[in-house]
């Protein structure tokens, strides 16, 4: 996988689609020729659901609910429940991550579709929780701070399951 921060081209779109397509690819490569086992660990006392496998998982539903529910307008139909917001987590482990992994990525290709079809002005059809209403641009930059937060996540997980840093 090669990755990079480099935009085509100096416009907005492009620096926001490739630094959205970094972190995504940040994401994937920390899972890189992790075992099965190691993916599932949850090693933080403090974070039962913090696995490499939760974590992928959660990183395709906050995509999902940000471009489909929230953009689109489309009915929520996530994995989570009043009765278990994090659910997505939680059921991930019991998911190969290779089958994780791939839903993720046919998911980042659909959604990079979406963005490019799109101004970054185009406001949502649904508002955030709080009421105050989004653009795709705001939408954009949302999911790159949540996801690159999630590496740093997913980077010390990888290290305490096989001692493998960097990527």
């Amino acid at each position: 996988m090669t990755r990079t921060d480099v935009p085509p081209t100096p416009d907005e779109r492009a620096s926001l689609a490739t630094f959205l397509d970094y972190v995504r690819d940040t994401a994937r490569a920390k899972c890189d020729d992790v075992s099965q086992e190691d993916a599932r660990k949850a090693p933080l006392p403090g974070s039962p659901l913090m696995t490499l496998c939760g974590l992928i998982s959660h990183l395709h539903w906050v995509e999902y609910y940000w471009f489909q529910v929230v953009f689109l307008g489309e009915e929520d139909e996530g994995p989570w429940t009043d009765e278990d917001p994090d659910r997505e987590m939680r059921i991930a482990v019991d998911i190969p991550l290779a089958d994780l992994l791939s839903a993720y990525e046919a998911q980042c290709a659909r959604y990079r579709k979406l963005v490019a079809d799109h101004d970054l002005d185009t406001e949502a059809k649904r508002a955030r929780r709080d009421g105050s209403p989004v653009n795709l641009r705001w939408i954009l930059l949302h999911l790159i701070e949540e996801t690159a937060r999630h590496n740093g996540h997913l980077d010390i997980l990888r290290e305490l399951a096989d001692g493998r840093t960097g990527s």
